[in-house]
């Protein structure tokens, strides 16, 4: 069920998109609410689930990981057991940035980065032996947009 969001929770919502890291009083004066109030407002969208997380944006290609791919694999099995064994592969390496279950000719499409080939050998060897019959990379060059914010949420009706 989705929360009930006023407009100034939409509003609240595509600033912490933009900068989730400035302080509360200044989040504050941007959306007209005292300090005490804002900070009531983001908890209540965390704990309604509206907010999920709050986390820092990480550049790969500063902090060693030039390598940049997307991966999608085809498993061998389509059964319970294979999907879990792979998922829990998947889960287990760090290199693995995002993993999303998807529909169409490929069963799992995932965001990998690696200091170098060698070890997106290692990655791709080890999502084989977690049961990818067939993986797919494409190796991405660069960024065309970044993560956008969510789209102003719907008005409640």
């Amino acid at each position: 069920m989705a929360l009930k969001l006023d407009e100034i929770d939409r509003v609240l919502l595509r600033e912490l998109e933009r900068d989730a890291d400035r302080p509360n009083v200044e989040l504050a004066r941007v959306i007209g609410l005292s300090p005490a109030a804002t900070l009531n407002r983001v908890r209540r969208l965390k704990d309604g689930g509206a907010i999920t997380a709050v986390r820092a944006i990480v550049d790969p290609d500063t902090v060693g990981y030039p390598l940049q791919v997307y991966v999608a694999a085809t498993l061998s099995q389509h059964d319970e057991r294979s999907h879990q064994r792979f998922e829990a592969a998947v889960r287990r390496l760090p290199q693995v940035l995002t993993a999303d279950w998807v529909t169409g000719e490929t069963d799992a499409l995932l965001r990998v980065v690696a200091r170098d080939v060698e070890e997106l050998q290692k990655v791709l060897n080890l999502l084989a032996r977690a049961g990818a019959a067939r993986v797919l990379t494409l190796l991405r060059l660069e960024e065309m947009k970044a993560r956008a914010p969510m789209p102003a949420p719907a008005r409640a009706e």
